[in-house]
């Protein structure tokens, strides 16, 4: 979801025109997208570490919070920031950074929120085993 609000937003500020060029010309827009595709990297690479450390056969239980959670909550600010580029229109269900905008939530939400990815996450940073894992790297 969050490619899609990344991608309609992409779309939407090349082709939508203001004073005799695209938004996307326009360096706050350029910020809003540079900082949409870093956070999809990040995303990214976060659950792709968490599958590759989950092949080798290792306890990915951290991991994989971080990876929901960074990524839940990347995907809210990426949709907000569509949404934000699409100015009016994102409201408008002719365009799908509307639906994005409403489901995404969800991605908090669902599947543990973000708040018990934290707590996960806290309690493996603070595990005795995590610790000794930590001093052996």
């Amino acid at each position: 979801m969050a490619q899609g609000a990344y991608d309609a937003a992409l779309s939407y500020s090349q082709s939508r025109k203001q004073f005799g060029q695209s938004i996307s010309e326009f360096q706050l827009i350029q910020k809003k997208l540079v900082d949409m595709a870093v956070s999809l990297d990040a995303a990214r690479f976060l659950t792709y570490r968490a599958a590759w450390l989950l092949d080798r056969g290792r306890r990915v239980t951290k991991e994989s919070a971080m990876a929901k959670l960074f990524a839940s909550e990347a995907a809210v600010q990426i949709a907000n920031e569509a949404l934000q580029i699409h100015g009016g229109y994102g409201f408008i269900k002719d365009y799908p950074v509307e639906k994005f905008y409403r489901d995404i939530k969800l991605c908090t939400i669902g599947e543990g929120t973000s708040e018990i990815q934290t707590l996960v996450i806290a309690r493996q940073l603070l595990s005795p085993q995590d610790q000794l894992t930590v001093a052996c790297r």
